[in-house]
This record gives C-alpha cells, structure tokens and sequence, in this order.
C-alpha cells in the first residue's frame, strides 16, 4: 500500500549501509525520507524536517541514541512525534532505557525491511484513525485531560506528556475505577502490531506519575493499573 510522501520518517545510523537500505525501502514506500549519522544531527535535522517518525540507532558516535531521543521528548514540538529504536543490542536494560528515554518502539537488528515497513504503517494507521467518541474533554477532580489538542491540565498547571504517556493516561482516565491489566493496556494504547514488553507499562505509568502525581493512577498487586477516584 502507498504511503502519501508527506509522511515523513528520519533515519538516524551511523552505519552508511544501513541508511542506504532502510532509504530505499522506505522511499519505495511513498515515505519522504531525510537522514542523519549520530544523535546530534538526528536533533538538527528534526527541528528543520518535522518528521512524523523517527528511526533511531542507540550507539552511535558524538551523541548516543538514548540521549537524542530524551532531548527530542524534552521539546513539545516532539510530543507526538513517533520514535522507534534501531539496535543491535538485544538486553532487556537497552529496552528499558530506550522507554525510559521516551520511545515509542524498539527493533532489533538485523533489520528486515518488510516487517519494519509493516510496523511503521501501524503506527501511520493509529495517527489517521482516531474516532469521534474519543475526541473528548475529561475532567476528574483536579485533573483535566484534553484529547483534541492534548494538554493536560492540573490545577493551574499544564502539564506536557509525550503521545504515548497522554494516551496511557487518557485511556485510563475514560474508564476510572477500570482494572486493565498490562495486556490490555498495550494492546489498546500501544496496538497488537507494535511489539513491546509488559515491562513498558510499568516504565510509562512512572513517567505519568512523576508528572500528575502519585495519587491518580493506583496499583492493584498482581493485576495490572486503574486511574484512581477513591
């Protein structure tokens, strides 16, 4: 299926074969596509290209992969910015860092370009198929979560979430009091066709509550999160 070519995907690598490939492919596609060799570049480029995804080494000379994708999250402009982890390095403590950090999904090379054409068309999918009933304004106690132009507001303060953080909380929140367990919650905020571990919840529900505060989303032991009106 042809992708429109607005649809725009940076690659970052400091390996030339593989941006060459991954171009191509993507390129194939209908994708508009820039690139860039470490972490540095990666946040000059973003500012100038606007992409709506971002493909991303972890180790890469100048500036890691980690680092460029936690001062990308660090600007609003790249809130809803997709950004996926391009990596050789398989151990849990690289995904987890790569969450931590702000992704949005982690691919281990070596890269099969159909399969990550595959997932970069979920992802398209999911930002072009957002239904009327959850364009919504939540509002619970002194929380106030705005889906149509994704703020949050807290009080008098208004709090900036990366996309994935505001639909975790978003999605909880429309439903509170609601059990879900971390299954459901990835498979309903982050897709069956995007393949993270369970463990990613966990990391983005801390996120949430350093932002929010501790009290809204609770813990129920064994089972999985709710968000908290007791």
């Amino acid at each position: 299926m042809q992708t429109p070519a607005k649809y725009k995907i940076l690659v970052v690598d400091d390996d030339p074969d593989i941006v060459e490939l991954l171009q191509y492919n993507l390129e194939k596609e209908g994708y508009e596509v820039a690139y860039g060799e470490n972490g540095q570049k990666a946040l000059e480029i973003a500012r100038k290209f606007n992409p709506d995804i971002i493909l991303l080494d972890v180790m890469m000379p100048v500036m890691d992969g980690i680092t460029a994708c936690r001062l990308l999250r660090e600007n609003p402009k790249f809130k809803d910015t997709h950004i996926l982890f391009l990596t050789a390095r398989s151990e849990e403590f690289s995904e987890v860092a790569a969450f931590e950090a702000g992704a949005d999904d982690f691919i281990v090379k070596p890269i099969k370009p159909r399969a990550l054409i595959s997932r970069l068309a979920a992802f398209k999918r999911r930002d072009t198929s957002q239904s009327p009933e959850q364009v919504a304004v939540i509002e619970i106690g002194d929380l106030k979560i705005d889906r149509t132009s994704f703020n949050v507001i807290k009080g008098d303060q208004k709090i900036t979430l990366p996309k994935k953080e505001f639909e975790l909380l978003a999605f909880l929140a429309a439903t509170p009091n609601k059990v879900f367990s971390r299954d459901e919650l990835l498979n309903n905020v982050w897709g069956n066709d995007v393949f993270v571990i369970p463990r990613t919840v966990d990391v983005h529900i801390r996120k949430v509550r350093e932002k929010i505060g501790e009290d809204h989303i609770k813990t129920i032991k064994g089972v999985g999160y709710k968000f908290n009106t007791d």
